[in-house]
């Protein structure tokens, strides 16, 4: 089942972002080497600076999900204001 994670970031929170962003890219490239990552990438203010993230995982279930995107090095690093999982169901475009 795929999962997804809305990620919203504290605010002000910008440097923490910068600072650990090479081991959050860590982070997912094993979780896509390992074929759980489908898709992520950072949402975007007004001003083209990112301020939140959404990730797409494969998990057998939402407690699973939950406990992976926990271990994300920006959640553990206390950017994220908030993280809300949600079951989602890829229709369109979805890669065979």
């Amino acid at each position: 089942m795929l999962f997804a994670a809305l990620c919203t970031d504290n605010e002000g929170a910008l440097q923490i972002r910068l600072d650990t962003r090479p081991t959050h890219v860590a982070y997912l490239d094993d979780l896509n080497a390992r074929g759980i990552l489908k898709v992520a990438g950072p949402f975007l203010g007004d001003d083209g600076k990112p301020n939140g993230s959404l990730v797409i995982i494969e998990a057998e279930t939402k407690e699973a999900a939950t406990a992976i995107f926990a271990e994300d090095p920006y959640a553990k690093a206390g950017l994220f204001a908030s993280v809300e999982v949600k079951a989602w169901n890829w229709v369109f475009n979805k890669p065979e």
